[in-house]
């Protein structure tokens, strides 16, 4: 597929090799910068509320540095009871993680922000999607994080890779929201923005 040009730059706010893929479907061109913010939770957040917190702090940090564009900022979080499962620290972490996910549902929220540098404006939206996973042996745990290696992924599940082995539902409006960039929301806001992906250039 060739990239299409805008007249108005795209940046992604992300250092994610998933959201860079995810985002070069939509056919665009576009630069990707690190936005180098900080991802914890504040005492008593919630999921939702942080995932979207965060994808607002990621592209309203670039968004800072540059005069005109419009910069995505996307972050997942998942919920597993009242616990958020960010990113595993270490190997045991992932085993934890998986472990107390076994046979439970767990809900991960996408959060998405896109923000016009020029004229300030910002567009916010957070999908929901529901997954339940399978009862888990230690062993089969194990033999997945050697496989795919989820260290960088929020609650230890890969879900466009192995991951999908570990689950046995999936609810949710948007199939790229449970990889990490919702991409039916994004074109809706770029759209907005005057960018429309299906349209003839």
């Amino acid at each position: 597929m060739s990239k299409i040009k805008t007249d108005t730059p795209l940046i992604l706010a992300s250092t994610s090799s998933f959201r860079r893929e995810l985002l070069s479907r939509l056919g665009l061109e576009f630069e990707v910068k690190p936005p180098g913010v900080e991802e914890g939770a504040f005492p008593g957040e919630k999921g939702q509320d942080l995932a979207l917190r965060l994808s607002g702090e990621k592209a309203k940090a670039v968004a800072a540095d540059i005069d005109h564009g419009l910069v995505i900022g996307s972050d997942q979080v998942a919920v597993l009871g009242n616990e958020i499962l960010g990113k595993p620290v270490d190997r045991p972490d992932a085993i934890r993680q998986l472990a107390i996910s076994s046979g439970r549902e767990m809900e991960l929220y996408t959060g998405l922000t896109l923000v016009n540098a020029a004229s300030g404006a910002v567009q916010q939206d957070v999908v929901a999607y529901r997954v339940k996973y399978r009862d888990l042996t230690r062993d089969q745990i194990e033999h997945y994080l050697d496989l795919d290696k989820p260290f960088g992924c929020c609650g230890s599940l890969r879900a466009e890779s192995l991951g999908i082995a570990l689950l046995r539902e999936l609810t949710g409006p948007d199939p790229s929201a449970l990889i990490g960039l919702p991409l039916i929301s994004l074109v809706q806001m770029l759209e907005r923005e005057g960018i429309d992906v299906l349209a003839r250039k």
